[in-house]
């Protein structure tokens, strides 16, 4: 870490912090995540080698390429390209919604971003404004996949709690884990919606205030798989039943 300068903190998540940093040999500027445990924390370090091994495997135009892996004091930190704002920024400067031409190329080159993780049978779980990378040539960029899972496993059980509560899916907000690529794409949705209109689609207090506010678009949706992931969920244990909102 001694070849970098820790310049500002431009992200925080659940498991790490991300820095704005500078090579102090090529004056070049590095995104640098710092994982906030060691890694003697078994979950701090699964969850840094499945982010590790996500970016090995997606190399692509559209999502964030990861320079360097550094391990010091048992910390763990990843070394990224630095892209220079969010799709969050954006929203917050057009509280009004995105223009269409501009959400026509934020959404082309998201969409082409979650084909290339799907065709590798991956699914990324917490696309969100923040984790949309715009350069300055325009070029998105999806990144944080900490959240991320490949579908090769024999069991395709899941856990439910991934993404943010805004873009979650119902199958995830009923606590349904047989899930798959489709919780993507349900988020994507949401965000077309959310530069559009320059509002959150279901910006719901809590997981069933989120599936009333979707019911009272879509009506009683949700499979009989669904509503029984909802009743058996210890979370909604006392709410009788999901009903839209007047």
């Amino acid at each position: 870490m001694e070849k970098y300068q820790l310049l500002e903190v431009i992200g925080e998540g659940t498991y790490g912090t991300v820095y704005k940093a500078k090579h102090k040999d090529s004056n070049s500027f590095f995104a640098i995540k710092k994982f906030k445990d060691n890694e003697e924390n078994e979950s701090v370090r699964k969850t840094a080698m499945r982010e590790i091994n996500m970016l090995k495997l997606l190399k692509h135009e559209n999502v964030v390429n990861l320079f360097e892996v550094i391990r010091k004091n048992k910390k763990i930190y990843l070394v990224f390209e630095y892209v220079e704002r969010t799709v969050l920024n954006d929203l917050e400067n057009f509280p009004q919604g995105i223009s269409p031409l501009q959400v026509k190329k934020i959404l082309y080159q998201l969409l082409r971003a979650i084909k290339f993780c799907h065709d590798n049978n991956i699914v990324h779980r917490d696309i969100k404004p923040e984790n949309l990378l715009i350069s300055q040539t325009g070029i998105l960029k999806l990144c944080d996949f900490g959240f991320a899972r490949g579908l090769n496993s024999l069991s395709g059980q899941y856990t439910d709690y991934v993404s943010t509560r805004w873009y979650r899916a119902p199958e995830l907000l009923v606590g349904d884990t047989e899930y798959g690529k489709p919780v993507d794409i349900w988020a994507i949705g949401c965000i077309l919606a959310e530069l559009l209109a320059g509002l959150p689609l279901f910006p719901g207090d809590s997981d069933i205030d989120t599936l009333s506010l979707i019911m009272k678009i879509f009506g009683d949706s949700l499979s009989h798989k669904q509503i029984n992931a909802f009743k058996h969920n210890p979370m909604y244990f006392g709410s009788e039943t999901i009903a839209p909102i007047s």
